[in-house]
């Protein structure tokens, strides 16, 4: 960047020198607030999944032999296919 002798401008030049350099400066945190708000947003995607995955269905247990111990088992055996899912899915996307 240039130099700028200050003392040799006069009041007109300062002032248009100082809007100048507002406006540059109003610019730039215009453009960084675009790259956070679209940083933050590819973050909070990995928010979401991992409240998903950390909620887990109550299921009570089933008396052994019973046809509910079967089911409780698939119910399981979902679950975890979906958290294993999720995870795959946040790995992939980071």
């Amino acid at each position: 960047m240039a130099k700028i002798d200050l003392d040799s401008l006069n009041i007109e030049e300062l002032a248009a020198l100082r809007d100048a350099a507002t406006d540059r400066l109003a610019q730039k945190v215009i453009a960084r607030q675009a790259e956070l708000e679209a940083e933050l947003e590819s973050l909070s995607q990995y928010g979401k999944l991992a409240k998903k995955a950390l909620v887990a269905p109550v299921v009570s247990k089933p008396k052994k032999g019973d046809e509910a111990v079967r089911k409780t088992d698939e119910a399981k055996d979902t679950v975890t296919k979906a958290t294993v899912a999720n995870k795959d899915a946040a790995a992939k996307a980071a």
